[in-house]
């Protein structure tokens, strides 16, 4: 199966934050719902679901019929979706269902376990015009400086200063 980690950065490559004052671009949250509804499903942290369904997120609209699996080791009951006790389980989980390509929405922990743990194919960086002055990092090893070598597949604008960028990962 095939595991594309989807995520959003500012200009100066921090894991872009979100708040009432430097909320979301649309032309992101769109590029992530249409990359969802292609897969059939997204992986996300429970505090990022959590938000997601603060903000009414989840459970309608383009998500409705997606398979929804939450990563946490300690999360309880979510009506709705999967939870899968590590990054592995959750693919396991998608595998089983026949899915061929599984999306890893969100939360930057759940963006570095599966890195860390060498499970991603493929990332998918919207970048946006944003500089932020302190931020999370996406990394591969938290304790050991490590590089991995990354291949160009696209680039594209996506509207409002979001610019694309899709890389194909060495395994």
């Amino acid at each position: 199966m095939k595991t594309t980690l989807w995520a959003t950065l500012t200009a100066n490559g921090n894991y872009a934050q979100s708040s009432p004052e430097n909320p979301p671009k649309k032309e992101a949250l769109d590029d992530f719902a249409a990359h969802a509804i292609a897969a059939g499903n997204f992986i996300v942290g429970r505090r990022t679901f959590e938000g997601m369904l603060e903000n009414g997120g989840v459970g309608g609209g383009p998500f409705a019929d997606l398979d929804v699996v939450v990563v946490s080791g300690n999360a309880g009951d979510l009506p709705g979706v999967t939870i899968a006790r590590s990054p592995q389980e959750a693919l396991n989980y998608l595998q089983q269902k026949g899915h061929q390509t599984a999306l890893i929405g969100a939360g930057a922990d759940l963006h570095n376990a599966f890195l860390s743990k060498g499970l991603v194919d493929e990332v998918i960086f919207n970048v946006v015009p944003v500089m932020e002055g302190k931020g999370l990092n996406l990394l591969i090893d938290k304790d050991n400086y490590q590089y991995k070598h990354v291949q160009l597949l696209d680039c594209k604008p996506l509207g409002s200063g979001v610019v694309q960028l899709r890389y194909a990962m060495d395994r």
